[in-house]
């Protein structure tokens, strides 16, 4: 099988086979194409990744490879086209198990089992695949069957009735805050379970939830919870002064002095040590109003200019577009450029969090196109010419030419 590794990459020789869509498998396989994994992807002979037509679209002339999010999400990584319902595509898939060491799916449980190459199929194939499995309640539980999004795991969770004001509705967060948390548990298992294997020789199933992802962000909060009955409610951030944001002159700050030394250094900065015993003062206290006008006679600059002094945990808040251009989004490497073929221009995206002193992640490669690498995948695994042009006239896999709107499996 073909891969494409990245050179000197600490993963550099790890097969993955990604069979997932849109962002919590797609993040997973992201990282581990930038530490050097070879990741192919296996989309349907039909649209393939929904992500692939996520809006916005760059300019160009393959329209399965412009969408913004798509580019960026699936950098560095190869596609291939099968059809699973086929017998035929389905001994394709055979064919890059018994050479790959990672296959990771985000079907719903039992989709896979029901197509013939579940994890028990499989293992048969290659014992030392590690067979991670994406799902949205866990493999076995009342709801594995259910349909969901992100929103749906953070309430289930308990994390939705707990963010907002406190008189106020429960809010959704800004970001996905249990796919990118999928993502997280699913390459730490997965990479787990690789450790494991250089032990035991034997791979395994790797079963982890977005419910799961969702909970643990909550760890701290049902610990509280757990100890002392004590139920937490919206507006718990709230609770003290000195721990939430602040209108300033021309936008907002945080403050977040939660440590005495970091109130008393504010304190003393504003010129108001009375209030160094009022840190825990509740919002709406005459605490809470003296500080609302104090932090109105600045801006943010010379806010920014003040925490640089005083170093008492209080930074402005930046709208995404202000983040993104700012000096620290820049020292960390969060923004990166990448050429992308068949769009005629050079785009700019999330760089990886990913920092490894002696391997560090090499340059971005390109997302694929749809089917980009069906050929040449076929090719590699031993099929003929003849082989691969009866396979593609067949359906059992597809190529690049041409997109037609198809069956999904999910």
């Amino acid at each position: 099988m073909q891969t494409s590794e990245i050179a000197g990459g600490a993963l550099e020789g790890l097969r993955v086979l990604d069979l997932t869509r849109l962002l919590p498998g797609g993040f997973c396989t992201q990282m581990l194409a930038d530490l050097g994994a070879g990741v192919t992807k296996i989309e349907d002979t039909g649209a393939g990744d929904y992500m692939r037509w996520a809006p916005p679209s760059y300019e160009g002339a393959d329209a399965s490879a412009r969408s913004a999010p798509f580019l960026w999400l699936n950098r560095g990584k190869r596609s291939i086209r099968l059809n699973l319902k086929d017998p035929r595509g389905r001994e394709v898939l055979l064919r890059l198990v018994r050479e790959a060491d990672v296959l990771i799916e985000s079907f719903r449980p039992g989709v896979m089992d029901g197509l013939g190459v579940g994890y028990a199929r499989l293992a048969e194939e290659n014992p030392r695949l590690v067979y991670c499995a994406i799902s949205g309640y866990g493999q076995e539980t009342p709801y594995r069957a259910r349909s969901g999004h992100d929103l749906n795991y953070l309430g289930l969770a308990g994390l939705v009735a707990m963010t907002g004001a406190a008189d106020g509705p429960p809010m959704a967060p800004a970001g996905q805050v249990s796919d990118i948390g999928v993502a997280l548990l699913a390459a730490f298992a997965t990479l787990a379970a690789l450790r494991e294997r250089d032990r035991s020789g034997r791979g395994q199933l790797v079963d982890v939830s977005l419910l799961d992802a969702s909970a643990i962000w909550l760890g701290l909060v049902a610990a509280r919870h757990l100890c002392d009955g004590e139920v937490p409610r919206r507006g718990r951030t709230e609770q003290a002064v000195c721990y939430r944001p602040y209108a300033c002159k021309d936008g907002w700050v945080t403050l977040a002095a939660l440590e005495p030394k970091f109130w008393t250094a504010f304190c003393k900065g504003v010129g108001r040590d009375d209030l160094a015993a009022r840190q825990f003062d509740a919002p709406g206290s005459e605490t809470h109003a003296a500080l609302e006008a104090i932090f109105a006679t600045r801006s943010r600059a010379e806010w920014k200019a003040f925490a640089d002094e005083h170093d008492c945990c209080l930074e402005p808040v930046l709208e995404l577009d202000e983040a993104l251009a700012s000096p620290l989004f820049e020292a960390r490497g969060l923004v990166s450029t990448l050429a992308q073929p068949g769009i005629g221009q050079t785009i700019r995206h999330l760089g990886t969090p990913l920092k490894l002193s002696r391997t560090p992640p090499a340059p971005y490669a390109p997302a694929p196109g749809l089917g980009e690498h069906t050929r040449e995948t076929l090719a590699g695994l031993g099929y003929a010419h003849e082989e691969i042009e009866a396979l593609l006239q067949s359906g059992a896999a597809a190529g690049p030419a041409g997109t037609v709107q198809g069956e999904f499996l999910a």
